[in-house]
């Protein structure tokens, strides 16, 4: 989750100055490739502040992974290439994709407005659209505003929050614009798509994800943990700077309470299961031609879909969804007709790791 972003860049990284971690590669393992190309980008990711980056590259039938830096900071054991990691605003391409099915199947409509679905839970919601929900085009505020301190850990880092509070939360605050008249990335939008997606099937939001696209493409190390604090299996932790008596030091923000960031953002995942989505959604195993090319289609904000983000790249215009949760960094891309993905995961610490992120999106996909 986290605020507005910008195409292929992402969210922004807590950064202070303090020394790299010296970068240690992860062996490929015998499933991928291991890539010269893409190790030494993420050599330079770590180099230059971030405690690990792990990624995955697919072109066509061919795979590699690589991974660099630390586990965890206080010991040498290096970031698993397969590990696990937070991928924040991810989860919206995944909440769109099963708003979209649900469309499809004639359940619902584009021009369905809130208030049909879910009375009284905004004011005005008859004139905020599903599709206005998708696109960033509701108005609706940002619930999470306030919900941080000043380092970027959660002010009540183990509380279980609700849908309905989170919305309760945005609706105390003033609207961005009226419906449809402007754009302002909300991850207020997508909570109320997980309410609308348990509204119409009667189950939750997290069910149906698990059931259209987790088990049908096998995707076996994505979760949605709910209100578990855990991230289960290999992984590298996430850190941020905090000053304490005139030093900075880190402090460990891997375990927290998701459900702050519920259907707009609380996906765990691996950069293998990330590139198998974004590949069998662009190659049309998930949507129909029709739905998907509205997935894609900008509109009026000119960067962003139905729950993807566009990324303009020398070698075409990329689609996918970057992500930020405390901590994580991701982002993940693929070309338009599905041959090319690439994810990359990064534990940000010191420095800004925006340029050398786009430099590996370049790479891999306009190789």
């Amino acid at each position: 989750m986290r605020g507005r972003r910008t195409s292929a860049a992402v969210v922004a990284c807590l950064t202070v100055s303090l020394t790299a971690a010296p970068a240690v590669a992860a062996p490929a393992p015998a499933s991928a490739e291991a890539s010269p190309r893409v190790q030494a980008m993420l050599d330079k990711i770590v180099a230059g502040g971030a405690v690990a980056a792990i990624a995955e590259v697919r072109d066509g039938g061919r795979t590699w992974r690589a991974a660099a830096g630390r586990a965890r900071m206080n010991d040498a054991r290096p970031a698993p290439v397969d590990g696990r990691f937070r991928a924040g605003s991810v989860t919206k391409s995944f909440t769109a994709t099963v708003v979209l099915q649900l469309v499809g199947e004639g359940r619902l409509r584009l021009s369905d407005s809130v208030e049909q679905w879910l009375p009284e839970l905004v004011d005005g919601g008859a004139d905020i659209t599903i599709r206005h929900l998708l696109q960033h085009t509701s108005g609706l505020p940002e619930y999470s505003t306030g919900m941080m301190d000043e380092a970027g850990i959660p002010k009540e880092r183990y509380r279980t929050w609700s849908a309905r509070e989170l919305v309760e939360r945005a609706e105390k605050l003033p609207r961005d614009f009226p419906p449809g008249s402007g754009y302002g990335y909300s991850n207020t939008n997508y909570i109320v798509l997980g309410m609308l997606i348990e509204r119409v099937t009667g189950r939750p939001y997290a069910t149906e994800v698990a059931e259209r696209i987790l088990r049908p493409l096998g995707l076996r190390h994505t979760r949605l943990p709910g209100a578990s604090p855990e991230v289960h299996g290999p992984h590298a932790h996430a850190y941020v700077p905090v000053t304490r008596g005139g030093r900075v030091v880190p402090v460990d923000v891997t375990r927290f309470n998701p459900t702050m960031a519920g259907a707009a953002g609380e996906i765990v995942s691996t950069t293998a299961d990330v590139n198998r989505f974004y590949r069998a959604l662009f190659q049309g195993r998930l949507l129909r031609p029709g739905l998907l090319k509205e997935m894609q289609d900008p509109g009026p904000t000119g960067g962003y879909g139905l729950g993807l983000e566009l990324a303009p790249l020398p070698c075409g215009t990329a689609f996918g969804h970057g992500g930020g949760a405390p901590g994580y960094l991701t982002v993940a891309f693929s070309s338009a007709d599905g041959s090319r993905q690439v994810t990359l995961s990064i534990t940000p610490f010191s420095g800004d790791p925006h340029q050398a992120a786009m430099a590996v999106l370049t790479s891999a996909l306009c190789p």
